[in-house]
């Protein structure tokens, strides 16, 4: 790999509670170049706190350490939260779950992409208006003016979805984080949107941070996978060998999830060791 994007060391988020402390994620290292990266694992596992920690989005009194987060050769660990409001949106893009709690419901739909655009650009009403159709377009929307006047109320999840990654990515940022992009919609939807994404990050030459828990998804989608349990990355192997995973934990998803090709009687139970959880985090940098 060239220079990576993306170069993460050592991350580690912590929260205070009655407890004690709790480690969210506990020494996460990866690297990301122009490539669909995977994070999968159960809810809990850590996959989403390390999207959210690399956009410093972790609020007191959450804590984000690592030796370096590396963007491009900077470290945004270092960088300052009005630095880091250029990063967000404009360098690093991150759609989030459900697009219903990421759109403002009383603002229309082209009023919010404008606005995006115009946080990080120069440009007039009429051109950022002019882009913002462009962008609805790529995301394979049709009749864009009629969803530009729209409210976000008014669009189906699967448009919602598109309009989010439209909105992310109208700022052509050098890497999108996906959280569960598109746990929300129906098969033929999702299919639909991760063609959307998959074609729009091979043209701009993005990175793609892909979140999930969707094993067979990732597989089918990524390039490469790292498998988070108790906030430490416990596997990584290429996505198209997955099914040869040899982590106790990976083959236990594995196993437990349906498979129309070979259909069972029961599925295996999840099985889980403490010692999974002890072990050192993997690497993930290549």
């Amino acid at each position: 790999m060239a220079d990576p994007l993306l170069d993460v060391e050592d991350l580690w988020v912590r929260f205070p509670s009655r407890h004690g402390t709790f480690d969210a994620v506990r020494g996460v290292s990866f690297t990301l170049g122009r490539e669909r990266l995977g994070i999968v694992g159960e809810s809990g596992s850590g996959k989403s706190m390390t999207g959210r920690a690399i956009l410093r989005l972790i609020r007191p009194p959450g804590q984000v350490e690592a030796k370096h987060v590396l963007l491009d050769g900077e470290n945004l660990l270092e960088k300052s939260e009005r630095d880091m409001r250029a990063v967000r949106g404009q360098r690093i893009s991150m759609v989030m779950q459900d697009p219903k709690f990421s759109l403002n419901p009383v603002m229309t739909i082209g009023a919010q992409i404008i606005e995006a655009y115009r946080l990080h650009s120069k440009a007039s009403k009429s051109a950022a208006y002019t882009k913002a159709i462009e962008m609805l377009e790529a995301v394979s929307i049709r009749d864009p003016e009629r969803v530009m006047r729209a409210y976000p109320h008014e669009m189906s999840g699967g448009m919602g979805q598109r309009i989010m990654i439209a909105m992310m990515l109208i700022p052509n940022p050098e890497i999108l984080i996906a959280d569960e992009p598109t746990s929300a919609l129906d098969v033929s939807v999702q299919r639909q949107v991760l063609d959307i994404m998959d074609k729009l990050v091979k043209e701009r030459g993005m990175g793609l941070i892909f979140i999930s828990h969707d094993l067979n998804l990732v597989a089918d989608f990524c390039d490469r996978v790292l498998i988070m349990y108790s906030g430490r990355i416990v596997e990584v192997c290429d996505a198209d060998k997955l099914q040869e995973a040899k982590h106790p934990y990976t083959r236990g998803l594995l196993n437990s999830l349906p498979h129309l090709d070979a259909p069972r009687e029961r599925l295996d139970v999840l099985k889980r060791e403490d010692e999974w959880a002890l072990a050192p985090s993997v690497s993930g940098r290549i």
